[in-house]
């Protein structure tokens, strides 16, 4: 006998089952706002991060739940070397300054065929923004910001990439709403070895933690 309750279950499992999209696939239209997330690290070993080969970057180690990115001459970083979706995702990570003075997140993402970077701190420390739209990078175009940032203080950084836009957050404040028709998006010639998702540092040692992603399916309600 079936009862109310176990097609309350069937119905709750075929939900989850609808949700669950591959990593490398995009998330269809109906794939509500907050999917379950997926985690990028498991806290105890880099996994499927690898160094992204800048020169003159020390080595990169994880301790303590923590993946710490030694100050290079001037890039440092780790890139995501298994599948990971082109469109309707969303990917976050916490991540602090340890030493330095410049960007300690330049988080590249991929925007379609295209990638694209979220750089916080950057310029001298302060300025967050996208590099690069329409040519023109993190400190020259529309989504440039300028903002404080603590050196030892963790912060919330989160992209969220949908056909329509490109909207970035820090600590849960929307600080980039970036449309994509009509633009054409890149990222600059010199973080390339962070394509197509990876974080990258400027002459910065930094730390992150908590990095995962989920599937979306349109820009999160305003």
């Amino acid at each position: 006998m079936v009862t109310m309750w176990d097609r309350i279950t069937l119905g709750a499992a075929l939900l989850l089952s609808l949700v669950a999209v591959p990593p490398g696939q995009a998330a269809p239209p109906g794939v509500p706002a907050a999917a379950e997330w997926r985690s990028l690290f498991d806290g105890k070993a880099l996994g499927a991060w690898k160094q992204s080969g800048y020169g003159g970057a020390g080595d990169t180690e994880v301790a303590d739940g923590v993946i710490r990115i030694p100050m290079g001459v001037d890039l440092s970083g780790i890139t995501w070397t298994a599948e990971f979706p082109k469109e309707g995702y969303e990917v976050e990570l916490e991540a602090r300054r340890v030493e330095g003075n410049d960007f300690f997140c330049g988080l590249t993402f991929p925007v379609g065929a295209d990638p694209c970077s979220f750089i916080v701190g950057g310029w001298g420390g302060a300025i967050v923004g996208l590099s690069s739209i329409d040519g023109a990078d993190a400190a020259n175009n529309e989504t440039t910001l300028v903002r404080a940032f603590k050196t030892g203080r963790w912060y919330t950084v989160k992209v969220r990439v949908t056909q329509e836009r490109i909207e970035c957050f820090l600590d849960g404040e929307r600080v980039v709403d970036q449309p994509r028709a009509g633009h054409t998006i890149s990222i600059r010639d010199s973080v390339e070895p962070s394509r197509p998702l990876g974080v990258a540092t400027y002459a910065t040692t930094a730390e992150l933690r908590n990095l995962r992603w989920r599937p979306v399916g349109g820009p999160e309600p305003r």
